[in-house]
């Protein structure tokens, strides 16, 4: 039983990763400009969602990594659920504010069905790759390693929400150009929070007196059990 014990240090992580993962899908309702390209408010702090995932996958290992991976997917399918449902309801004729308040929380399904398929998959990504590199490497590069993982796990989500989100909608080079400007914004940004990120990951070890080298494990991404 001891095995299967988590500590408060990583249950505060989880729940700041599921945060940020909620936060970033409501962010995704505003479109802004950022020099000559166009992307979402989600930019803001989704890229904190994977920055978290290389801290809980360096520090306690791709299992627990893959755990937290799909709370945050069921925190975010409930959380939206309670949005459609809310938007469903009818509401008072007094209430004048009722396409304001569907047009932020009325994700449409097949929105919903390209995010959570792209943050599962991508997120997954992530910590295999994290995960093989550490084992790989001995422990050694871990800012390389956060980068080569970031840029794994961002590409294939890209890969994913793009299409299934927008094809048939956006023209085929646009689509492409949106896919590429988000995995390498994404990618930047983990670049540039990247010494916040190594000392926080010291910090982790250190407090937590934990510093997991994943060998001999499945990395079946069903296996939410084995943690």
């Amino acid at each position: 039983m001891g095995e299967k014990k988590v500590s408060l240090l990583f249950l505060l992580t989880g729940i700041l990763f599921c945060i940020c993962l909620i936060t970033a899908n409501l962010l995704e309702v505003k479109v802004v400009k950022m020099g000559s390209l166009t992307v979402t408010a989600g930019l803001l702090v989704f890229p904190l969602s994977y920055i978290l995932n290389d801290c809980i996958c360096e520090v306690w290992g791709y299992r627990k990594a893959r755990l937290m991976v799909w709370c945050g997917f069921a925190a975010n399918f409930f959380v939206m659920l309670l949005f459609r449902t809310a938007v469903s309801l009818p509401s008072p004729d007094y209430w004048q504010h009722g396409p304001e308040f569907d047009f932020v929380f009325g994700f449409a399904p097949r929105i919903v069905a390209a995010s959570l398929t792209a943050f599962l998959t991508g997120s997954i990504m992530n910590a295999f790759v994290m995960s093989r590199m550490k084992a790989v490497s001995g422990g050694r590069g871990f800012s390389f390693r956060a980068i080569v993982s970031t840029l794994a796990g961002e590409s294939l989500d890209s890969l994913i929400f793009f299409p299934i989100a927008f094809a048939g909608v956006l023209p085929a080079d646009e689509m492409f150009k949106m896919m590429l400007a988000q995995a390498l914004l994404k990618t930047a940004y983990e670049i540039i929070i990247l010494p916040v990120t190594v000392r926080t990951v010291k910090w982790m070890k250190k407090t937590d007196g934990s510093d997991v080298t994943d060998r001999e494990i499945s990395y079946n991404p069903f296996r939410i059990k084995d943690f």
